[in-house]
């Protein structure tokens, strides 16, 4: 699947805000302003003024984590497409062409100056549906690994992936699957 650099790294903030929320025993990760700034810095969000998040800010973004959540979970592209054209809307898109940091032209979807959660509801939200658009939504999912359920995007030529991780949760089932059946005596071992 091609896609430019720019939904990629849409794609990869909405996957990073998901992994954000507790889920498997993990804590919140976004709990409070000083978090939100390092998920900003850490994830290179442009157009953002740290200085400037307060705890509203904090609280929209939840909100969107817990859009994107549905969008991942959603039953059928109608109802991905429903839940990203709300946020979208919500976010009050303005379309503009930019090559800011070195980057060459590409399209943020966010007005100049609009609140964090907004940007990212506008960004990460078109990048999202490009993928709907693209007959990809399946592409959106959730680890296999028991317990863990961390998003990710199967950007695999096959779509075979079912980990978030192949050295963590992959591997991890990989060895427990090869030591049961070392102590089962199969010969597959």
């Amino acid at each position: 699947m091609l896609l430019t650099h720019d939904t990629r790294c849409a794609l990869d903030c909405a996957v990073a805000l998901l992994n954000t929320e507790p889920h498997g025993g993990r804590p919140d990760l976004l709990t409070d302003v000083d978090a939100l700034r390092r998920f900003v810095r850490d994830h290179a969000i442009s157009d953002v003024r740290l200085e400037l998040l307060e705890p509203r800010d904090l609280r929209d973004v939840l909100r969107v984590r817990a859009g994107f959540a549905d969008v991942f979970a959603a039953d059928s592209d109608a109802r991905a497409a429903e839940l990203i054209n709300g946020m979208v809307a919500a976010a009050g898109t303005t379309p503009r062409l930019t090559d800011h940091d070195g980057h060459d032209w590409h399209v943020h979807y966010f007005a100049p100056g609009a609140a964090l959660a907004d940007h990212l509801a506008a960004d990460c939200g078109m990048a999202l549906a490009f993928l709907v658009v693209a007959g990809e939504r399946e592409r959106l999912r959730r680890c296999a690994a028991p317990g863990c359920g961390r998003a990710f995007v199967d950007l695999t030529r096959n779509r075979s992936r079912r980990y978030c991780s192949s050295r963590t949760c992959g591997n991890r089932l990989h060895v427990a699957a090869y030591r049961a059946r070392r102590r089962g005596g199969g010969a597959g071992g």
